[in-house]
């Protein structure tokens, strides 16, 4: 499936979570993208069904994709979900989660 949201949203979207995310990123991909020895992560793309990783695992770039737990529709539903799969991601890892991003 394609994107219900056009280029400059992605690019925001992306822009956002690599300048304030990019530790949440890499607890995503190590927990919910299977890449546990995953050193960094770079948010690379967003559609209607997933968010797309460029990790970093063993000094090599590895694209990953981790699904929505739903198909979105609008921007505003990619935060939520950022936030659930963030949730998901410390529950596995047994690492604290934040409060609200």
């Amino acid at each position: 499936m394609g994107t219900p949201f056009t280029p400059d949203v992605v690019e925001a979207i992306k822009r956002h979570m690599n300048d304030d995310h990019a530790d949440d990123a890499l607890l995503i991909v190590k927990a919910l993208g299977g890449q546990p020895e995953a050193t960094a992560a770079r948010t690379s793309g967003v559609d209607a069904e997933a968010i797309e990783f460029d990790a970093t695992v063993e000094g090599r770039e590895v694209a990953v994709r981790v699904p929505w737990g739903a198909t979105l529709t609008e921007r505003a539903q990619v935060r939520r979900e950022v936030v659930r799969l963030y949730q998901e991601a410390c529950a596995a890892l047994g690492v604290p989660a934040r409060g609200e991003h």
